[in-house]
């Protein structure tokens, strides 16, 4: 498993994130809460790409989901070390090294301290939506059945079709990918298994995948919104989980 070139590119996206910070069980979270009446028994968790909570990008992505009725908790699961923005688009940040320090055993705990603690608060449905890395999350999660809806935009350290063979095993949460033309760490070809794996009512969950075309790795998350096709696959991917996350959460 590793990061492609595309995991560290992108744009950086303007805005005043509406959010709070919050330490949860010593964790730091970013909270995006509805302005509106929500399901206090639901949650989004927001799992992040590489840059982490901290990233403009992130925060702005969390309030839309409020904005659209969801409670959105996003997850510092890289314990204060997301990459920084100033990486983004380096061309001699050595991601491996970064990565190594970046495990199952330094990641994993946060992320099921801070579930635990909004179990006890009430909660009792959990989506999550995952980008690059927290992709991967997204399908440990459902591995585990700790979440009841997944949404993935280009997941990473994915093996396919390993991965894709245990979610339909193991899991019993409805799945949407919002897929891309150019994607290294979930090709054409992974994108084809995993229509074949869970298509056609095959996964009786719910299955769903979208693709974008002109869209590179990291599109729903750090695109260029001055490019049409990456503005509409950005904007697209986002309507499809806000969508998706109604349908099933």
């Amino acid at each position: 498993m590793s990061f492609c070139k595309d995991c560290i590119q992108g744009v950086r996206h303007e805005g005043e994130p509406q959010g709070t910070h919050e330490t949860i069980d010593g964790v730091s979270c970013y909270v995006a809460t509805p302005t509106v009446d929500y399901s206090k028994d639901k949650v989004i968790l927001f799992l992040p790409d590489v840059f982490g909570i901290e990233s403009n990008n992130a925060k702005l992505l969390a309030d839309d989901f409020a904005i659209n009725g969801f409670q959105v908790v996003a997850v510092d699961y890289f314990n204060g070390d997301g990459l920084p923005i100033d990486v983004m688009n380096s061309g001699s940040f050595d991601i491996r090294a970064w990565f190594a320090k970046h495990g199952t055993e330094q990641t994993r705990p946060p992320l099921d301290k801070v579930i635990a603690v909004l179990k006890e608060r009430g909660v009792t449905k959990f989506g999550a939506t995952g980008y690059c890395f927290g992709g991967r999350y997204t399908f440990d999660l459902a591995f585990d059945n700790v979440i009841q809806c997944s949404v993935v935009s280009h997941p990473s350290l994915l093996k396919v079709p390993d991965g894709l063979e245990a979610y339909f095993t193991k899991s019993k949460a409805p799945l949407l990918i919002n897929s891309c033309e150019v994607d290294e760490k979930f090709p054409a070809e992974a994108q084809t298994q995993a229509g074949e794996i869970f298509g056609d009512g095959k996964f009786t969950p719910g299955y769903k995948r979208e693709y974008f075309p002109g869209c590179t790795h990291g599109f729903a998350v750090r695109g260029d919104m001055s490019n049409p096709l990456i503005k509409a696959g950005k904007e697209g991917s986002f309507k499809a989980a806000v969508k998706f996350f109604r349908e099933h959460l």
